[in-house]
């Protein structure tokens, strides 16, 4: 059975970092461009950032650009999004996704295209 399992989300402060994990079983990821996505209460899910097959690419929403850095690790089936500096605008369920695009594209940050997805990691930031 695919499954993707997040991790690391918690409650922090203003100026604080965290780094989530998603890691995979029944599958290999490294197949895969990973997303990241994130939901705050009322609002529709959003890409964050994504990471291509063999590192070919990696895309960050224009709000946390600087601020975001998505990495994996083939050798432990797991794809890595750390935030730092965040605020309370970062407040939301972080989801991450995979993805088979078209050979030769790079990863695609819109949801439509994600056919397996985690059960989200809660980021809350507040003082």
């Amino acid at each position: 059975q695919l499954q993707l399992v997040e991790s690391g989300g918690g409650l922090v402060q203003p100026g604080g970092s965290l780094r989530l994990s998603c890691a995979a079983s029944g599958f290999t990821l490294d197949g895969y461009a990973i997303g990241w996505f994130r939901q705050a209460p009322g609002k529709e899910r959003e890409g964050v950032s994504c990471i291509s097959k063999n590192n070919g690419g990696k895309y960050y929403a224009g709000s946390v650009k600087g601020r975001v850095t998505i990495s994996r690790d083939n050798a432990k089936n797991t794809v890595f999004l750390e935030l730092n500096n965040l605020q309370p605008e970062d407040t939301a369920v972080y989801f991450c996704a995979a993805d088979i695009p078209p050979i030769g594209t790079m990863c695609r940050p819109t949801t439509v295209y994600y056919d397996y997805w985690g059960q989200g990691t809660q980021v809350t930031v507040s003082s």
